[in-house]
């Protein structure tokens, strides 16, 4: 019996859960932004500042150390500067807040889904984040407190996305009002959100968004991709925190991603790499080549570009996981920003032209 029972999990992990070899995908690497100078004292400043915020998160106990870990990530904005207004709102049912750059055009809409690994995070940890947006986009920025896991299926986050981009359509800071742009963007987990709705978008009758942008986003949740476990050590952000869960054999993360999830890891709501990337908005997604989830950036992009999309990637090396939000303390942190400008002002109608980074 113990062997049939070994024998269905083989053929289940095999037929079903890892998902196609995307191992094609492996090839370009899209733009790279490293200048071949190494690390820096800006690096080791960003580091010093996860041990100092992480290490009694490390030394606690398994049930608290979710709980520091929200509270820590809420705490990052704190400490910075943010030059927006923040005006709390509904949207849809979903708690959120509109975040506002100085004098942006609120016709123009930016929805926001902040990372953290769909366990923590909120509009309020990412506000340096959606600040900046606002001021590249000339938009102002929905950033949503979509559920979270483990007290919600994941699930219950991607239809949280989906009402909140409905809501958009016809809100704004104002009131009732359409938008004239649309933007999505997410970062990592909330990078995930956004190609989950984009793909989702493509097959609805509503309004595609005119753009999006993932910063890091996290794509396939089999985990197999060579640098999960080649960049733990370089990855300063993500690399501690999951090391070992990483390091785990791949079989079990399989698993443990089929009951935490609550699906197959290699459906595409859960993992867009695995769905059909034809038809896309244009979108932009930015990765470290340090960091773990670097195949996730480079094989979606390659995948979604031979299905016609025009997706593109562009990539930094020596930077933490989702670098963009130590602006401007760090030089790629300010670039990309700049490219994050430059790509949405090369979609605007000559009428309408977006803000200079």
């Amino acid at each position: 019996m113990l062997w049939l029972i070994l024998i269905a999990m083989v053929a289940i992990t095999w037929f079903y859960l890892r998902g196609e070899d995307l191992s094609p995908y492996d090839g370009p690497v899209g733009e790279s932004f490293d200048r071949g100078q190494g690390r820096n004292e800006e690096h080791d400043a960003v580091e010093a500042s996860f041990k100092v915020g992480m290490g009694p998160i490390q030394r606690a106990s398994r049930k608290e150390r979710l709980k520091l870990m929200r509270e820590y990530m809420d705490g990052i904005s704190e400490s910075q500067q943010i030059d927006a207004e923040i005006r709390p709102v509904v949207a849809g049912g979903i708690p959120a807040e509109w975040v506002l750059a100085p004098g942006v055009n609120t016709a123009r809409r930016v929805l926001y889904i902040h990372g953290g690994a769909f366990m923590m995070g909120s509009p309020r940890s990412h506000r340096n984040i959606t600040a900046r947006f606002s001021a590249v986009a000339n938009a102002a920025v929905l950033a949503i407190d979509y559920r979270l896991m483990p007290e919600n299926s994941r699930k219950a986050g991607i239809e949280d996305c989906r009402t909140a981009y409905r809501w958009l359509l016809q809100n704004g800071p104002e009131g009732l009002c359409a938008a004239d742009r649309l933007f999505v963007g997410g970062d990592s987990a909330g990078g995930n959100l956004t190609l989950s709705l984009i793909d989702w978008l493509r097959d609805q009758p509503l309004r595609s968004p005119d753009a999006a942008v993932a910063l890091s986003p996290l794509t396939d949740a089999t985990f197999s991709g060579p640098n999960v476990k080649r960049n733990i050590e370089t990855d300063a952000m993500l690399g501690p925190m999951f090391s070992s869960f990483m390091r785990l054999p791949r079989f079990v993360l399989l698993w443990l991603g089929l009951f935490q999830n609550r699906t197959g890891p290699s459906e595409p709501v859960i993992s867009p790499v695995f769905g059909d990337l034809s038809g896309l908005p244009p979108t932009l997604v930015q990765a470290s080549e340090s960091e773990i989830l670097f195949d996730d950036a480079r094989r979606y992009v390659n995948k979604a570009q031979a299905a016609g999309s025009p997706v593109r990637l562009q990539t930094w090396n020596h930077v933490p996981h989702v670098w963009q939000m130590f602006y401007p303390d760090l030089t790629e942190a300010r670039e990309a920003w700049e490219q994050i400008g430059a790509f949405i002002a090369e979609l605007e109608p000559a009428a309408e032209p977006a803000r200079a980074a």
